[in-house]
């Protein structure tokens, strides 16, 4: 399809993009999510099409910050909802997308903050009565309210499909890298703020948080180049090397035997 054609079809789509704070892996700075972030440059991507970016949440200091990183890739506002600390964003998400009418909401999979549960987007869907794309790689052509997308796939492989539009997509690391946020078009942008009530989350309420502990080491870790030893080495008898048998014993003595072993191999602390 000539680059024009395709091109134009984009012409009057009205695109939402949802997008949150996100944290930086290393350092654990605030920052633009990685996966909004690509789900931006997606928009983006889609010449004369109406992009508006929507976040629900606080607008502290350090939000403000990774917020602005969004701005930075040309985008001039940032549609900026106040929700209180502890609130369940999505009435407030639902209520902003009836009133923006966009034809496709792109959101990354997860937040990299707060609950990451990836619900978001499939909840939205459910109260709006419309499809959901997981994994979307790219969006090739909108004609006549129907989409034809690439959807990502296990090792690298790509299935087309095509959505009737309005429609929730989510986006992965499978779509292409976000480009760099410029510092003066992130000073100039600016973030819309405007209040909406917040519906408390009664349930996230009744959760106890804490640090994650440090995941139980593997058992066995198999090295080798091809498939087929691994599959060799997984699917072969293990040798008995300080392994102990136990015969004619009472349940007490085995469970106690089987739960040092687990605490020897880390799997329990």
């Amino acid at each position: 399809m000539p680059h024009n054609a395709k091109s134009s079809s984009h012409a009057g789509l009205n695109v939402a993009v949802l997008v949150s704070v996100g944290r930086h892996p290393l350092t654990a700075r605030a920052r633009r999510a990685d996966q909004d972030a690509r789900a931006v440059e997606m928009a983006l991507s889609m010449s004369d099409a109406a992009v508006h970016l929507i976040h629900a949440g606080g607008n502290g200091s350090d939000n403000e910050e990774a917020l602005r990183g969004y701005l930075g890739m040309g985008i001039g506002e940032v549609n900026l909802i106040k929700q209180s600390s502890g609130a369940d964003v999505v009435p407030a998400l639902i209520n902003a997308l009836r009133d923006t009418a966009p034809q496709l909401v792109l959101t990354g999979t997860r937040a990299e903050t707060g609950e990451g549960s990836g619900l978001v987007p499939y909840l939205l869907a459910e109260a709006l009565g419309w499809p959901v794309i997981n994994g979307l790689a790219q969006v090739e052509s909108i004609e006549q309210g129907v989409a034809t997308v690439l959807q990502a796939l296990p090792r690298g492989k790509r299935r087309r499909l095509r959505v009737r539009l309005p429609a929730v997509a989510t986006v992965d690391s499978s779509a292409p890298a976000a480009r760099q946020s410029a510092f003066g078009p992130a000073r100039r942008g600016e973030l819309a703020a405007r209040a909406c009530a917040s519906v408390p989350d009664e349930l996230q309420a009744q959760w106890q948080v804490q640090p994650a502990r440090k995941r139980p080491k593997r058992l066995k870790i198999i090295k080798s180049a091809s498939a087929r030893d691994r599959f060799k080495a997984a699917a072969a008898k293990a040798d008995s090397g300080s392994g102990q048998l136990l015969s004619d014993v009472s349940p007490e003595q085995g469970a106690e035997a089987i739960f040092a072993l687990l605490k020897e191999e880390g799997v329990l602390r």
